[in-house]
C-alpha cells in the first residue's frame, strides 16, 4: 500500500474528511451544498412529524387524561399551551439559549459576526423546542425553526470540513434555502430568502450553491410529502379589471401599517416581559395561559401555525367580522408566545395576519364595487404576501413564495404592486424589519469588515462652524481682495435672509478674468447656483460620495432637510483629519484590548452605564479625563440612535450610555467604581 495512503488512514476521522474535501478541489463546495440540502430536507420533514406528534400528545392524549380526571375539555386546552411554554423555557435556559425566539436573527448574527459558526447542539435544541412550542398550541410558524435547523446543519458541515469563514457562511445560507424550500415546497422562494434575508447578497457564487441546496431539499420533501402547493386554492384568482389595481394599491397601504403594528407588538411584548422581574416559569405560564384562553374561547386557528386559517380566508369561508377579529388576536397571540419564551417563526403568523386583513378588504371591495373586483380570496392571497414582505423587508421573497405556495400566476401583477408598496410604507415609517430589530439587539447590524470609520463619524463631528461667506452683490474686484486675504478656495454665498444662494470658488474668479467683464460683474454673475449640500446627521461616507461626484473642496451643511440656512461647512481636509483621529483612537483601543491576558479575554464583561448630571466624574468631561480603573476601558458611547467609538476628546453628555469592557475577575471592582461615580465619590 502507498505510504501516503497509509499516512492518511492514520489521521483522525475529521482530518481525513478535510483532506478528502481539499482533494475534491472546485467540486467540494458543490458536493457539500448537496449534502446540506439533503439534510435540510430531512430536517424539514422531521420537524413536521415532530410537531404532529407533540400536538397529538398534548391535545389528544392530554384530553383523554383530562376526561379520566373529570377535567373539562376547555380547561385542558387552556392549560396545554402553558405547560408547553414552561417546558420550552427551561429547555432554552438549561440547554441552548439559541432555541428561544424566532431563529432567523440568530442565523443572521452568526453570518455577520461569527463567521457562520453555529453550535452543533442548536439544530437538535431548536427542533425539540419548536416542536413543543408549536405542537402545544404556541402561535408561531415552523419556518424560523427549520431555517435555524438547516443553517446550523450547514454551519456544522462547513466547520467539520475545514472551510473558510466565507465558505461556512455560504453553507449556512444553503441550509436556510433548503429549509424554506422543503418547508413550503417553494424552491425559488427558498433561494431568494437565503440571498435576500440571510446573506443580503446576490453574488453569482452564492446563488449557485444556494440553488443546489434548495433543489435537493425540495426533492426530499416532495418525495415524502408530495408535490401539492402549501395553500390549495378553490379557484384561480386573476384581475377582473385594470381599475382593480387601484384597490390593490390601497390594500398595500393598509397592509403596510398592519405589518408595522405586528412588528411593534412583537417587540413591545418582548420588552414588557423582559422588564417583568419574575421567575422564567411564571412568564412562560402566563404567556401560555393567554394563548390558551384566546385559542379556546376565540378560535382554535390561533393555535399553532394557522395555515388552515389562511386557506379558509383565501377560500372565502370566514365571516368578515371573524377575519377582522383574528387579525388582532393573532398579533396578540404571536407576540405573547414569543415574549414568554416560545420557539418558532414569525413568517407563518404574518401570512395569517395578512390573509385576514386582505379578506376583510376584499369583502369591503366586493360591496362597494361588485362588478369590478375579484373574490375576497384574491385579496387575502395578496394581503398575506404584503404583510410578510413589509414586516420582513423582503418583497422579492414574499412575492415569489406566495406565487409558489398557491401555484397561481395570474395574480402576479397585483401581488407585486401591493407587496412593494406595503414594504415601502413600512420601511419609511420604520427602517428596521422584524428580523433586523432582534439582530440590532444582538449587536450584529454591521459586520466589522463592512463598517468603516466613515460609517461611524457624522458630518457634525467633522464640520467647521465658521462659514466663509460672501454676498451675491459683492463686486468681483472686492471678491478678489477677499481671495488674497482669506487664502481659501471657495465661499458660501448667502442672501439677505442669511440663506444659501450658491457657491463661488477661485476658479470662478479666474474664469471671469479670462473671459472679460471683470470690472462690471458681481459674485452673483459667476457663482454656482446648483449647490451640493449635506446634513449634520449624515455619515461621512455619504458626504464623501458627494465630494467625489462633483470634485468640490467644501460642502455647505444645512441645518435640516427643509431649510436653506447654513449650519457650517464640511471641507475635505477636516473630513480626512476626523477620519485619521478616529482611526488612531480606535487603534489605541485595540492596543489596550490586546493588553488583556488571552486566558481571560474570553470571559470579558460589558457594563453599560447611563450618565447623569450628578456623575461629575463622567458628565461634561472628555473621555480622556475620566479616571477609568486600569482594569477597564471605554469601548463605545451611545447617544440617542448613534453608536460611536469614543475619541479622547469626545465630551460625555447627560443621557449618554458608556459601555465599559472588563474581565470577570475585575467586574466587582469596576461595578464598585461605577456605583461610587453615581454617588459623586469617583
Amino acid at each position: 500500500m502507498h505510504p501516503l495512503l497509509l499516512a492518511s488512514r492514520a489521521l483522525p476521522s475529521r482530518q481525513r474528511l478535510r483532506l478528502a474535501v481539499n482533494r475534491a478541489g472546485s467540486w467540494s463546495p458543490l458536493m457539500l451544498a448537496v449534502a446540506v440540502g439533503l439534510l435540510a430536507g430531512v430536517g424539514a420533514v422531521a420537524l413536521r412529524w415532530m410537531i404532529g406528534e407533540v400536538h397529538w400528545l398534548f391535545f389528544f392524549q392530554g384530553g383523554r387524561l383530562g376526561t379520566a380526571l373529570h377535567v373539562p375539555v376547555w380547561a385542558v386546552t387552556v392549560l396545554v399551551p402553558a405547560v408547553g411554554m414552561v417546558i420550552v423555557a427551561y429547555l432554552a435556559l438549561w440547554w441552548s439559549p439559541e432555541a428561544k425566539g424566532h431563529g432567523v436573527p440568530e442565523v443572521q448574527y452568526a453570518v455577520r459576526v461569527q463567521g457562520g459558526k453555529i453550535r452543533t447542539r442548536v439544530a437538535f435544541a431548536k427542533a425539540i423546542a419548536s416542536a413543543i412550542s408549536i405542537g402545544s398550541g404556541g402561535s408561531l410558524g415552523r419556518e424560523g425553526a427549520i431555517v435555524q435547523i438547516g443553517s446550523s446543519l450547514g454551519s456544522v458541515i462547513g466547520q467539520v470540513t475545514g472551510l473558510s469563514a466565507d465558505e461556512v457562511r455560504l453553507m449556512v445560507a444553503a441550509g436556510s434555502a433548503g429549509a424554506i424550500s422543503a418547508t413550503f415546497n417553494a424552491p425559488v422562494a427558498g433561494v431568494l430568502f437565503a440571498l435576500e434575508v440571510i446573506l443580503g447578497s446576490f453574488a453569482a457564487r452564492s446563488f449557485g450553491l444556494v440553488v443546489v441546496s434548495s433543489v435537493c431539499a425540495t426533492a426530499v420533501s416532495q418525495t415524502v410529502l408530495g408535490t401539492d402547493p402549501a395553500f390549495p386554492l378553490v379557484e384561480r384568482f386573476q384581475l377582473v379589471s385594470n381599475w382593480e389595481l387601484g384597490l390593490y394599491l390601497l390594500l398595500g397601504v393598509v397592509t403596510g401599517f398592519v405589518a408595522l403594528l405586528y412588528v411593534h407588538s412583537v417587540y413591545g411584548a418582548e420588552d414588557r416581559f423582559d422588564a417583568w422581574n419574575v421567575p422564567v416559569w411564571v412568564k412562560a405560564a402566563t404567556g401560555g395561559l393567554a394563548v390558551g384562553v384566546l385559542g379556546t374561547f376565540g378560535s382554535d386557528m390561533l393555535f399553532g401555525i394557522g395555515h388552515e386559517g389562511v386557506v379558509q380566508a383565501m377560500g372565502g369561508g370566514l365571516a368578515t367580522g371573524v377575519m377582522a377579529a383574528l387579525v388582532f388576536m393573532k398579533i396578540f397571540a404571536t407576540s405573547v408566545t414569543l415574549a414568554a419564551g416560545g420557539s418558532g417563526g414569525v413568517f407563518a403568523p404574518a401570512l395569517f395576519i395578512g390573509a385576514m386583513t386582505g379578506g376583510v378588504f376584499g369583502r369591503a371591495a366586493n360591496v362597494v364595487l361588485p362588478n369590478l373586483t375579484a373574490s375576497p380570496g384574491a385579496y387575502a392571497l395578496v394581503g398575506a404576501a404584503a404583510v410578510f414582505g413589509a414586516a420582513a423587508h423582503a418583497p422579492m421573497t414574499a412575492i415569489i413564495i406566495l406565487f409558489e405556495m398557491t401555484d397561481n400566476y395570474r395574480i402576479i401583477l397585483p401581488l407585486m404592486l401591493c407587496v412593494v408598496l406595503a414594504q415601502i410604507i413600512a420601511s419609511r415609517r420604520d427602517p428596521d424589519s422584524i428580523y433586523s430589530i432582534k439582530l440590532r439587539r444582538l449587536g450584529g447590524m454591521s459586520r466589522p469588515e463592512e463598517m468603516g470609520t466613515l460609517d461611524v463619524l457624522l458630518v457634525v463631528d467633522a464640520m467647521a462652524d465658521t462659514v466663509p461667506s460672501v454676498r451675491p452683490d459683492l463686486s468681483l474686484e472686492e471678491f478678489a481682495d477677499r481671495v488674497r486675504e482669506d487664502h481659501s478656495r471657495s465661499w458660501v454665498v448667502l442672501d439677505d435672509h442669511e440663506e444659501l444662494a450658491g457657491m463661488v470658488a477661485v476658479s470662478d474668479l479666474e474664469r471671469a478674468i479670462v473671459e472679460g467683464g471683470f470690472n462690471e460683474s458681481t459674485v452673483a454673475d459667476v457663482m454656482t447656483r446648483s449647490v451640493v449640500t449635506c446634513l449634520p446627521g449624515e455619515t461621512l461616507r455619504q458626504a464623501f460620495r458627494r465630494f467625489t461626484e462633483r470634485d468640490v473642496y467644501q460642502l455647505p451643511v444645512l441645518e435640516d432637510a427643509g431649510s436653506n440656512r447654513v449650519a457650517g461647512v464640511l471641507r475635505r481636509t477636516e473630513m480626512m483629519w476626523a477620519y485619521k483621529e478616529l482611526a488612531d483612537e480606535h487603534q489605541r483601543l485595540l492596543d489596550r484590548t490586546e493588553a488583556i491576558p488571552r486566558n481571560v479575554r474570553g470571559s470579558s464583561v460589558h457594563l453599560d452605564v447611563q450618565v447623569t448630571r450628578d456623575q461629575a466624574g463622567m458628565c461634561f468631561r472628555p473621555i480622556r479625563d475620566i479616571r477609568v480603573p486600569d482594569q477597564a476601558l471605554i469601548a463605545l458611547l451611545r447617544r440617542g440612535d448613534r453608536v460611536v467609538v469614543p475619541r479622547g476628546f469626545t465630551r460625555v453628555e447627560p443621557g449618554d450610555v458608556l459601555t465599559f469592557i472588563t474581565t470577570r475577575e475585575h467586574e466587582a471592582k469596576v461595578r464598585a467604581w461605577i456605583a461610587a461615580s453615581r454617588n459623586g465619590e469617583a
